[in-house]
């Protein structure tokens, strides 16, 4: 799981508090609290001080346990969370298993999204504009006739996608091009009916420089496994072509297609496609009597927001190659350049998207393959990238980024120093016992917790000093807010176990562990341990939701020594 999770997750507060798995069982949960009671009850405590906060821990814990431990409210908390108790919803008599619960809230979300497609209307549309920059600089020595502009290809289309219904799709597009003065268009329009979970039929209609009537059905052969059919009828000519295509999941993240194209354009072509967290590429072999040609594609995401991709084609047109990148510059829009190289000479293709709109300006650089134009082609836009990149884009995604954090931080400001005192307060009551625990791992050389820190780590080790030295404004000072990290070093330690071991499960959000909270509400958060082990010190970084198991070999630190700022903790 990645280590940034989203803040929209269930945070399964309850299982937190009780330190908890989401699978744990009735005795896992009756075990939990009644070792966590004898820890919070408030006679286990003398000064009123204590007892008053043992008081109020104490009730958290045993309303959780009295939500976990009622199978029906258990029920409801899993699927709808404490809204769900809250608002007095109730589960239906026919449903017992929690199986059949997830299965009717799963059934309820498709309904829900069935009438927010039905409801909705999808836009799509692109637009191509062919410059020349080699006709651009002939102009210069040319008459100029008529106002001379060096644009060689002009292209729009348009496409509206409406769900009318549970099962119907319709599509309503059109398009034109203009080129060197002469134009053509066509309309198209697309009725797709989902005629069960495994098939569908699709009737296409268009009219215009490309007249055809088409007819295609899809069905799921088997978990793996799709196939396609399709009829072509070509209204200008008379000419059918029929195509068959079948689609199979060769393993998790690899796809592989053949298809037989019979008619004007008899073929058949062979193709694959491989999907990564990091990687994905995909290839191509298409070979008939007319023509025959092979592609392949390769694509490396640096981040969430920026990718790289190659492209190569071979084949009876000509040969082409493309390379260029593409960049998220916000939610809805991304921009991307690519330099293609081919027999026909050199060009930059610019690409701007934005929602479902596409515009797309290929710049014909040479129309010869000239080795100086295309290393140029090739240099010139990734040195403009870097240099604006590190001097202009970075640091103005950092300032804004800080900026959109500080005013979510102003926001919830009091709602921090709140939950920053109540966490102050819990690890008043687990102070002894945490100590106590240190005190006799460190004669064993155990587990010592030296240092853990709970929320933005990253703000946490630059520093307020090194974060307001870097180019901000006066008024994005945080100096006056409580800092987006907190210390969790005596819960983590209280959580160590008797045989040395500390474990934090999967998919439960780590704000709700007893001692912790959340110190900066909507941003992404880590957990960061320094710890002792055998002699060595470890350090391990995890996001929010994820497992944690310590001590682990390969959490040591290369050095292996402990730093001497903890080295009274470990005497």
């Amino acid at each position: 799981m990645d280590a940034f999770q989203r803040d929209d997750l269930p945070a399964r507060e309850l299982y937190a508090l009780l330190h908890l798995s989401p699978d744990a069982s009735d005795d896992d949960i009756k075990k939990s609290y009644r070792q966590w009671a004898q820890v919070y009850h408030p006679d286990k405590h003398q000064t009123p001080q204590m007892q008053d906060i043992a008081t109020q821990n104490f009730q958290r814990i045993r309303e959780a346990y009295e939500i976990l431990s009622d199978e029906r409210k258990r029920q409801i908390y899993d699927i709808y969370g404490m809204e769900g108790l809250t608002s007095g919803l109730e589960l239906g008599p026919k449903l017992k298993s929690r199986e059949e619960v997830k299965a009717e809230f799963e059934r309820l979300q498709l309904r829900q999204e069935e009438r927010r497609l039905a409801a909705h209307v999808h836009h799509r549309g692109s637009l191509l504009l062919n410059l020349s920059l080699v006709e651009f600089l002939q102009s210069f020595d040319m008459p100029k006739i008529n106002g001379f502009v060096p644009l060689s290809l002009m292209a729009m289309s348009t496409e509206v996608q409406a769900q009318v219904s549970k099962k119907d799709t319709i599509v309503l597009g059109g398009n034109m091009a203009l080129r060197r003065g002469l134009g053509g268009g066509s309309v198209t329009l697309v009725l797709r009916r989902q005629l069960s979970p495994v098939s569908s039929v699709e009737v296409l209609a268009m009219v215009g420089f490309r007249s055809i009537l088409s007819f295609q059905t899809s069905r799921q052969l088997s978990a793996h496994a799709t196939g396609t059919l399709g009829v072509t009828w070509s209204l200008r000519d008379g000419s059918i072509t029929l195509a068959n295509t079948w689609s199979r999941q060769l393993s998790e993240n690899t796809t592989g297609n053949i298809q037989l194209v019979i008619g004007p354009d008899t073929g058949i072509s062979v193709g694959w496609q491989r999907q990564g967290k990091k990687n994905a590429g995909s290839g191509e072999l298409k070979v008939g009597p007319a023509a025959f040609g092979a592609s392949a594609q390769y694509i490396r995401h640096f981040s969430s927001k920026s990718q790289g991709r190659i492209t190569g084609k071979v084949g009876s047109t000509g040969v082409e190659v493309e390379i260029g990148g593409e960049r998220r510059v916000s939610e809805h829009s991304s921009a991307a350049m690519f330099c293609v190289l081919g027999l026909q000479g050199v060009s930059w293709k610019v690409r701007f998207t934005r929602g479902g709109q596409k515009f797309v300006i290929p710049i014909v650089l040479s129309t010869t393959l000239d080795p100086v134009i295309a290393a140029g082609a090739l240099v010139l836009p990734s040195s403009l990238y870097t240099i604006l990149k590190l001097f202009v884009i970075k640091p103005y995604n950092l300032r804004r980024k800080r900026r959109k954090s500080l005013e979510q931080r102003r926001l919830t400001a009091a709602q921090v120093l709140d939950a920053r005192a109540s966490s102050a307060k819990a690890q008043l009551l687990l102070k002894n016992v945490a100590e106590r625990k240190k005190q006799k791992q460190a004669q064993r050389q155990g587990l010592v917790i030296l240092e853990a820190s709970y929320g933005d780590i990253r703000a946490h080790e630059q520093g307020v000093d090194s974060i307001n030295n870097s180019g901000l404004r006066p008024e994005d000072d945080d100096s006056d807010l409580p800092p987006p990290y907190l210390d969790v070093t005596i819960p983590l330690q209280f959580l160590v176990d008797d045989s040395g071991q500390l474990q934090l499960h999967q998919g439960v959000k780590k704000s709700g562990l007893m001692g912790f909270c959340d110190p900066c509400p909507g941003e992404s958060k880590q957990l960061k341990i320094i710890y002792s082990y055998q002699g060595h010190c470890n350090e391990v970084v995890v996001g929010d939701y994820d497992e944690l198991r310590i001590p682990q070999e390969a959490h040591r630190i290369s050095s292996g020594r402990i730093p001497s700022e903890h080295l009274n903790q470990v005497d």
